[in-house]
C-alpha cells in the first residue's frame, strides 16, 4: 500500500509568546522581567546551557536556541564582581537569543533584568530542577517541530493497539469505528487524522482541535462521541501500530491466508504493520479488527500462531509418525 505523503508539514519556528502561553501552566513558568521580545522566534527544538559563552568563549555559541541558566550558571555569575558580571551578561545579551529560562527557583541578578529589558529578551523562571525542566521543554518543542502528515481515515484504540482504518470514501470506516466504540474501545479521531513523527520509530495520531471527537455518519449526520458515550470512549492521542485498509472483495486480488509473511507499509520512513481487509456481506469487520489487535499483541510478546502451527506440522512430518493423518486421538471409555 502506498500512502500519499504530499501533505507532510513541519513548523519552521514558533514565537516566544506561543511558547510561554503553552508552557506557563504546564511547567510552572513565570515571567521575571518586562513583557518584551514576545515576538521573537524560536527556530530550534534544542536547548542550550551557556556556561562557556558567559565565560567569554563565543565561537560555538548556539544563540538561536532557548538559553537555560541552572545552579551552575547562576553560581558563576554571583561569584563575579559587579563589573565582571555586567561585562559577561552584556556580551551574552548582545546576541539575539529568543529567551532565557532560570531554573531551581533562582532569581535573576539586577544586571540580568536591566540588560534583558534593554535587549528585549524575556526572562522566565521555574521551580523545577534544570534536568526536569529541560526534559519537559525538549519534549514540548519536539512536538512543535516534528513532521506532521494529514490522512483521511478513522483512528481507534483497540485493546491498547492504535489502529488506523483507511479505504475509499463510503467504504464504512466511520461505521467500523463507531461499532468498536460501542463495544468499549476508544476513538482517537475520525475523518481527518494528524500523524506526528516522534523520535525515529514512533508515529502519534490525533484529531484536529476543531473536529476532535465528532463523527459524520452517512444518512444520520454529525454525532459527538464524547457526549454520547462519555469520556471513557475517547482518547486525545495514540501511537499508530497497525494500518487496516478496507476494500470491497475482489476475487482477482490476493489476500493472506496463513499470516506467515507480515506486510508493512511505510509512513514518514517508519514501517507500520499493514492488513488488507476485504469486505463482503455478512463479514463482521468489528470482531475481525479486535482479533487483529489481539494477534498484534501476541506477536509483540513473542507468540506467532502461524509460526507455531507451521513448526508443529514440520515436526510431525520429520517424525514420520504412522498416525499423522489422524485429526484427533481416540478417547478410551468415551460413551457419549
Amino acid at each position: 500500500m502506498k500512502i500519499d505523503e504530499k501533505n507532510i508539514t513541519k513548523a519552521e519556528n514558533i514565537t516566544v509568546e506561543y511558547f510561554y502561553n503553552n508552557t506557563k501552566d504546564r511547567f510552572k513558568i513565570k515571567l521575571l522581567n518586562e513583557q518584551v521580545g514576545f515576538e521573537k522566534l524560536i527556530k530550534e527544538p534544542n536547548l542550550h546551557r551557556p556556561g562557556l559563552p558567559l565565560a567569554g568563549f563565543l565561537e560555538l555559541f548556539s544563540h538561536n536556541r532557548i538559553q537555560v541558566f541552572g545552579n551552575t550558571e547562576m553560581r558563576y555569575l554571583t561569584n563575579l564582581s559587579e563589573a565582571e558580571r555586567m561585562k559577561s551578561l552584556e556580551r551574552f545579551f548582545k546576541y539575539n537569543i529568543p529567551c532565557l529560562i532560570i531554573t531551581n527557583d533562582n532569581s535573576p541578578t539586577p544586571e540580568m533584568v536591566l540588560l534583558a529589558n534593554k535587549y528585549k529578551t524575556p526572562i522566565f523562571g521555574s521551580d523545577y530542577t534544570t534536568t526536569k525542566l529541560m526534559y519537559l521543554i525538549t519534549d514540548f518543542l519536539d512536538d512543535q517541530f516534528a513532521p506532521r502528515l494529514s490522512i483521511h481515515g478513522s483512528f481507534v484504540d483497540v485493546y491498547g493497539v492504535g489502529m488506523l482504518f483507511m479505504g475509499n470514501s463510503g467504504i464504512g470506516k466511520s461505521e467500523v469505528a463507531l461499532d468498536l466504540v460501542e463495544r468499549g474501545h476508544r476513538l482517537v479521531a475520525d475523518d481527518l487524522v494528524i500523524l506526528t513523527k516522534k523520535g525515529e520509530g514512533i508515529l502519534m495520531g490525533s484529531g484536529t482541535d476543531l473536529v476532535k471527537h465528532f463523527m459524520e455518519l452517512r444518512g444520520i449526520g454529525i454525532i459527538d462521541i464524547r457526549s454520547m458515550f462519555g469520556v471513557r470512549a475517547i482518547r486525545f492521542q495514540k501511537r499508530l501500530e497497525v494500518i487496516i485498509e478496507l476494500e470491497l472483495w475482489d476475487e482477482k486480488a490476493e489476500y493472506t491466508r496463513t499470516g506467515l509473511d507480515d506486510s508493512y507499509t511505510t509512513l514518514m520512513d517508519i514501517e507500520i504493520p499493514y492488513v488488507k481487509l476485504p469486505i463482503i456481506p455478512g463479514k463482521n469487520i468489528t470482531v475481525i479488527s479486535e482479533i487483529i489487535a489481539l494477534n498484534y499483541l501476541l506477536k509483540h510478546y513473542g507468540y506467532d500462531a502461524a509460526k507455531v502451527l507451521t513448526d508443529r506440522i514440520s515436526k510431525k512430518i520429520q517424525l514420520k509418525n504412522e498416525e499423522m493423518n489422524r485429526s484427533i486421538d481416540y478417547f478410551e471409555h468415551d460413551f457419549e
